[in-house]
């Protein structure tokens, strides 16, 4: 299969690292996940592009994948190509209170990089474990501040047609864990431009170091999980139900509802993915049945 793919390619071998057979455990906060057939993490947006060409072309089967922390894949693993977008497609630029970045960049690195630049507005990015990309397709948000705050355009690559757009302002259709890229799957975003506006390095600073500090307060930091499991439903918190269901600590294999923070499944050591979409299922089941409300996933399965 990686040499058909290879024969697709419209650009150098070396924009590409290939990697067949690859665990998907290793790309994943949550630790889980059997092999992906080829994992492909383009370093150019002329590689990103060619890749998906080239997986359409051999007619294998595209998963686009970010810094994999919202995500759960199978423990058979993800058959065709993963396009990883990731640390080699990450550079950004800032230009007075705008940042232009592609869609690898780290919301730690993007709030880090507003912050040294005296730019306030990604404060809530700092300690969400996502990529750019991934904050475009669900609008990341925590604390006082959301995705949508801050994008002002995005660029992407339409995989039905082979064409570049661009989305500005409402077009990004932004809602609460949703966006127009969600709907559109076929459409890989490739970079983002934030308006930020001018602060005080130093306080944006506090106001990241505070938020930081309830992060690993109230959130289970020491164990791998997705984040949130569940999203919240109106007029509840997925968390607070959860705990007055009395599932807090409930576990099954090696999964496990946080005892720190009931909102959080966790992988407490040698977790499948049989063993969180069981503990999942269990949740839903008895909060709807306590309390009549539907939880919905947040976590994406593959």
């Amino acid at each position: 299969m990686i040499e058909v793919f290879k024969r697709g390619l419209e650009c150098p071998v070396d924009e590409v690292m290939l990697c067949p057979n690859e665990p998907m455990s290793r790309h994943t906060s949550f630790r889980i996940g059997g092999p992906a057939d080829l994992l492909v993490s383009p370093k150019s947006e002329r590689a990103l592009c060619s890749a998906v060409k080239a997986a359409r072309a051999a007619g294998l089967p595209l998963t686009v994948l970010g810094n994999g922390s919202n995500v759960l894949v199978h423990d058979e693993g993800i058959r065709g190509v993963v396009l990883c977008i990731g640390s080699d497609y990450a550079a950004l630029q800032v230009e007075g209170t705008r940042i232009t970045a592609q869609t690898g960049v780290l919301l730690s690195v993007l709030s880090n990089e507003a912050q040294r630049a005296g730019l306030s507005g990604l404060e809530f990015a700092g300690g969400i474990p996502g990529s750019l990309g991934g904050a475009l397709f669900m609008n990341a948000g925590a604390y006082d501040g959301q995705t949508a705050d801050v994008v002002v355009s995005s660029r992407y690559y339409d995989a039905q047609t082979g064409k570049i757009g661009t989305l500005i302002g409402t077009d990004h259709a932004f809602g609460y864990r949703a966006s127009t890229y969600k709907s559109h799957p076929d459409w890989i975003a490739l970079s983002a431009e934030m308006q930020l506006v001018e602060g005080d390095t130093a306080a944006i600073r506090a106001k990241m170091d505070d938020f930081a500090a309830r992060r690993r307060d109230k959130q289970p930091l020491n164990y791998p999980s997705a984040g949130s499991t569940f999203k919240r439903p109106e007029g509840y918190f997925a968390g607070k139900l959860i705990q007055d269901a009395g599932l807090m600590g409930y576990t099954v294999g090696g999964a496990q509802v946080s005892e720190k923070h009931a909102g959080f499944v966790i992988n407490r050591g040698g977790a499948t993915c049989a063993d969180v979409l069981a503990l999942m299922e269990h949740v839903q089941d008895e909060v709807l049945r306590q309390f009549g409300v539907q939880l919905e996933p947040e976590v994406r399965v593959l």
